[in-house]
């Protein structure tokens, strides 16, 4: 367990947190499903030791499964689910800001880690996620920034790296990269979730609204009886009034 990778390690704690429904509401409001979310952990998991060749000269490149092209697919699928064009505008600049972050990181903050008070993949990891929550604001929108960044800085990195010609095997998403990908994602989400839910309670509850999945409903219900009141009112006010009276027919008529 010691050995295992740190990002790895987090896909196991969240991939047992959804199996007991855990995660539930978060994966409400990113609008994906338990089996979903366990499918693609574990398509991250098993594609974590996949890669695929991508340029052998100058250098020798190839990208891993489980560390950029699965976190790639995931990010347009969840830029697709987006319900307004703002928050997809949000995802991609926050994915962009990530990537430049870590971009002139490497250039600056000092390679080596021993040469560093924390290990270079947990300050990469929390900057990013940091930075996607502040520029997603929502949950999607700050998964999307920080684990599409993470990857897009690994792709400049290589091709900086390719340009000056200088020989060696890499791989995007693979190794310490894979790690700052999961923490970046997860960490951007845990922060959404927090603020989210304080900013909920600070308001009086749920904010009921045309975009709120079906089962939040059902949750603010739970919490609040006078929402569940107004809701079930609206919904009463949509059905057709039923005719009993003769007179009423004729006046319509």
């Amino acid at each position: 367990m010691m050995n295992m990778p740190l990002g790895m390690i987090l896909l196991l704690v969240v991939s047992v947190l959804v199996y007991f429904g855990l995660a539930q509401r978060i994966l409400d409001r990113m609008r994906m499903t338990d089996k979903q979310a366990l499918m693609f952990i574990a398509g991250i998991v098993i594609g974590s030791f996949i890669d695929i060749p991508l340029m052998r000269s100058p250098m020798e490149v190839s990208i891993n499964v489980g560390g950029a092209v699965l976190p790639i697919i995931l990010s347009i699928y969840l830029i697709a689910k987006a319900d307004e064009t703002a928050e997809r505008v949000r995802a991609v600049t926050a994915a962009l800001l990530v990537a430049a972050t870590i971009s002139l990181g490497s250039r600056y903050l000092p390679y080596e880690p021993e040469n560093m008070f924390l290990d270079p993949k947990i300050i990469y990891g929390i900057s990013a996620g940091l930075i996607a929550y502040l520029a997603g604001r929502s949950r999607r929108s700050a998964f999307v920034g920080g684990v599409l960044g993470v990857v897009l800085s690994d792709i400049v990195h290589i091709v900086t790296l390719s340009g000056l010609d200088i020989p060696g095997t890499t791989a995007i998403g693979g190794a310490g990269a894979f790690d700052v990908t999961i923490i970046a994602g997860i960490l951007a989400v845990m922060i959404a979730e927090l603020v989210g839910e304080t900013r909920e309670k600070m308001q009086g509850g749920p904010v009921l609204g045309p975009n709120r999945p079906e089962g939040l409903y059902e949750f603010s219900k739970e919490l609040h009886p006078d929402n569940s009141k107004n809701l079930d009112s609206k919904k009463s006010s949509k059905t057709p009034e039923i005719k009993t009276s003769g007179k009423e027919d004729k006046n319509h008529e």
